[in-house]
């Protein structure tokens, strides 16, 4: 009974946050494909950690550094793999989620000029737009908050430069 407790509780934990792994697994998938993989992935060692959490962080901060160790490990492979454990050993309940109308062009604008980060950079926008606070983002990357201050202001530099380039590519210049 205890167990099914359990099984219970993560599943709604993970409900609760999966817009989380949403943008985690957009950010490093590359097609929809990749992006359903690297969730079950990050799902499966959220499932395979969670009784070595210990509630000493919160557990939003504790899915993050989860999530992004699978979806940055994942990316170093460079080959797929296959998963090791059955899915029907995970908990029940655990729903994809979908864009909403209009909001899928926007997306991939969005996550096609993030693609051309680093690894590092993806991950602290994703948090920056999270609203996590840079305590926060100490806490999960292990870099000191002014660092993660200057690493975020060229990030965005480093955005606006990119999204200005995919503007004037897609819209040439106004001459025919």
């Amino acid at each position: 009974m205890q167990e099914q407790a359990g099984h219970a509780e993560f599943v709604n934990l993970v409900q609760e946050h999966r817009a989380l792994l949403f943008k985690v697994c957009n950010l490093y998938g590359r097609s929809e494909a990749d992006r359903q993989d690297l969730f079950q992935e990050i799902v499966v060692q959220l499932w395979r950690s969670y009784p070595r959490f210990r509630n000493e962080a919160r557990f939003s901060t504790w899915l993050y550094r989860i999530a992004l160790n699978t979806a940055i490990s994942d990316l170093r492979k460079q080959k797929k793999t296959f998963l090791s454990v059955d899915p029907g050993e995970l908990p029940a309940g655990i729903e994809d989620l979908h864009d909403g109308p209009g909001q899928e062009e926007q997306r991939q604008q969005l996550y096609a000029a993030i693609d051309r980060l680093t690894e590092l950079e993806k991950a602290i926008v994703m948090l920056y737009l999270e609203d996590k606070s840079y305590e926060e983002m100490e806490e999960i990357f292990g870099i000191r908050q002014n660092n993660l201050r200057v690493k975020m202001s060229r990030i965005k530099e480093k955005l606006r430069k990119l999204t200005k380039d995919s503007e004037e590519a897609n819209y040439g210049t106004g001459r025919t």
